[in-house]
């Protein structure tokens, strides 16, 4: 099962994280991820993926650090 997490790190905005902790998650991510979605991974290992659900108009350099940092705790945290 594909996990579904909001980060509200920064002020009140809830931004959209969604985890795979398997091969087969991470399958469904690739099969139904979103063109905007940024993808986090751990390079050379095996890990989680981890995909970022960047919101319409908005682009990488828009991402706060917090987020960002949430998102690359979570491809940690899943391994």
């Amino acid at each position: 099962m594909v996990f579904c997490f909001t980060s509200s790190s920064v002020n009140s905005s809830a931004y959209t994280i969604y985890v795979g902790k398997d091969k087969y998650e991470n399958e469904d991510l690739i099969k139904h991820g979103w063109p905007e979605d940024i993808w986090f991974h751990v390079d050379k290992l095996s890990s989680a993926h981890v995909y970022f659900r960047l919101r319409k108009g908005k682009n990488i350099e828009d991402i706060p650090k917090e987020v960002l940092m949430d998102c690359a705790h979570l491809v940690k945290a899943a391994r």
